[in-house]
């Protein structure tokens, strides 16, 4: 081999191991909440605590399945924000827009108030099922302080995916957590 040849290997050598260990960018994703309908009554001010998140989907790649005993992760997809985060968030809007004469807040912000309800949920499963569609599996709870009394509910909804692709599956999840907050704004019902 020629020393011109040498030199040029040398140099193109870190050029293309670089471009080998070069991942593309991830794509971000969030949830966007569904009107639902609005209840003329509520706890005058709630507090949602942090959701409890099942620890497999605590992580920043979207969980496409938990199906067959393995865990479908995609690489390049994520979550724009922490899940447990951007579903309180998702949830404080919806319970808001359902519940306007009531004041909902997320347990992890800025404001701090004596809440005369407690939301606590917890969420089991957020992925997709063997044939394709999303499945939510929840629990809320509430601790009423005035009068002090509780209720508590389980949740179990499917949806179809409108695509088989990243975005239908965040598109699912977006009308679950929908569904979701509907249910929980009836829990919080006097």
């Amino acid at each position: 081999m020629s020393l011109g040849r040498r030199r040029l290997a040398c140099l193109a050598l870190p050029a293309l191991a670089a471009g080998c260990g070069a991942s593309p960018d991830p794509v971000l994703y969030t949830l966007q909440m569904k009107p639902g309908p609005v209840l003329p009554s509520g706890p005058r001010v709630v507090r949602l605590r942090d959701i409890g998140l099942a620890s497999y989907l605590d992580r920043r790649e979207i969980v496409r399945s938990s199906a067959d005993y393995k865990l479908g992760v995609m690489a390049n997809d994520w979550w724009g924000e922490p899940l447990g985060s951007l579903l309180s968030r998702t949830i404080v809007l919806g319970l808001s827009q359902r519940l306007p004469n009531s004041s909902i807040y997320a347990e992890g912000g800025a404001i701090t108030a004596d809440p005369t309800a407690v939301l606590s949920v917890n969420i089991q499963r957020l992925d997709l099922d063997a044939a394709g569609s999303l499945e939510l599996l929840a629990q809320a709870a509430v601790e009423f302080n005035r009068p002090k009394r509780s209720a508590a509910k389980s949740f179990r909804i499917i949806k179809p995916a409108p695509s088989p692709n990243v975005a239908g599956q965040v598109a699912a999840t977006s009308d679950a957590v929908a569904e979701l907050t509907d249910g929980l704004a009836g829990l919080l019902q006097p």
